[in-house]
Parts: structure tokens; C-alpha cells; sequence
């Protein structure tokens, strides 16, 4: 696993572009202010670009990559053509499936089960229908990470637009646990599935 999923602390910002089909964001360190990692889709067929641009857009495809701003990929973020429930797989930088997310039925405000490769739930990331919070909650009530777009730590003069938000993953997840990438690719679900 790359060292930069180690940190506890991630500003996201989407790249606003008027007429975008393709998704892109930036992952940065909230102290320094700068890019850790960048997620790009790439590649989008052509009936994927013309539904981006309709009310089917959240049932479109994708295929997020993320990697290091020297092109090194980290981990890879998919899912298929979607009807009702979204099921998305996530990737290591070998192409291995390392975890999934299956979406939860009449969820109010989003619900995904974690799960690892196999299948087995590792947590919920459980969102409010009255704001863009989500955490990621074990089975025993145990928080590990949260994303939002309030914050009024060091990052707060980062926050321009409705597109920008902070990861922070509980200093319990350990470093270079599978956890991490499957928490980070987590956040890219949230704005592609429940936020589009």
C-alpha cells in the first residue's frame, strides 16, 4: 500500500468545469496545501459522455483511478451500469479487488456496506439526510473515519465551493491497513453515486 494512504487527513476538491462528462479530483494534504494524490476518469465511451449529461447520469458507469502526481496508480474505484443499487468495486494497483460497496435499500441520506474482497462487512458508511456528513461505523459503534464539508480546522480557507470536503480517518485504523484505501475510495462513491 502507497505511504500517502497513512495520512489521517485529506481536503478533497473536484475539478468544476462547465460541460464535463469525466469526473477529476484532487486530493491534498490540509497542512501544506498540497496534492497528494489526483483522481481522473479516463477513457469514458461515448454513450456514457452523452447520458453524463442527462437525469441517468447516476446510473452511468465509472472507472476513477487514483494516483500519485507522478502518475503512479494507487488504487482503482468502479462500477457498472447502475439501475437501482449501486455495487462498486475497488481495486489495488495490481488490479486486485481489495473491497467492495453495496448500496443500502430506503437508506435516508446514503448507506453502503464496506465489505472486503470476500464479502465479509468490515463497517457502514452511514450519511444524514439533512447534511453532506458521512462516517464510517464497525458493527460494534466504533468510528473510524468521517467525511464532511464543514470544517474549521486548517483547511477551512480551502473550502470555495460545494465540491470540496475533508477526510479524516481515526488515528485506530492502523497504517497500511486495507482499510484505508477501501475508506478513501469510499469518498469518490459518496460524489459519484449519492451526490450527482
Amino acid at each position: 500500500m502507497h505511504t500517502s494512504l497513512n495520512k489521517n487527513l485529506f481536503f478533497v476538491k473536484e475539478h468544476v468545469k462547465i460541460f464535463k462528462a469525466a469526473n477529476s479530483f484532487d486530493i491534498l494534504d490540509p497542512e501544506t496545501k498540497e496534492i497528494v494524490l489526483q483522481c481522473q476518469e479516463e477513457n469514458l465511451g461515448f454513450f456514457t459522455k452523452m447520458f453524463r449529461f442527462t437525469d441517468y447520469k447516476r446510473m452511468t458507469p465509472f472507472n476513477m483511478e487514483i494516483k500519485t502526481p507522478q502518475g503512479e496508480k494507487i488504487l482503482t474505484v468502479r462500477r457498472g451500469v447502475s439501475f437501482i443499487l449501486s455495487k462498486v468495486e475497488v481495486l489495488d494497483a495490481n488490479d486486485v479487488v481489495v473491497g467492495k460497496f453495496k448500496q443500502q435499500f430506503l437508506s435516508i441520506g446514503g448507506k453502503f456496506a464496506v465489505l472486503d474482497a470476500s464479502e465479509r462487512p468490515l463497517c457502514m458508511l452511514k450519511g444524514k439526510w439533512t447534511s453532506w456528513d458521512f462516517k464510517f461505523i464497525s458493527n460494534d459503534g466504533k468510528e473510524f473515519a468521517s467525511v464532511s464539508k464543514q470544517w474549521s480546522g486548517l483547511g477551512k480557507e480551502l473550502f470555495t465551493s460545494a465540491d470540496n470536503y475533508i477526510l479524516q480517518i481515526s488515528a485506530d485504523v492502523p497504517p497500511n491497513n486495507p482499510l484505508r484505501m477501501l475508506i478513501l475510495a469510499a469518498v469518490m462513491c459518496i460524489d459519484l453515486v449519492l451526490k450527482e
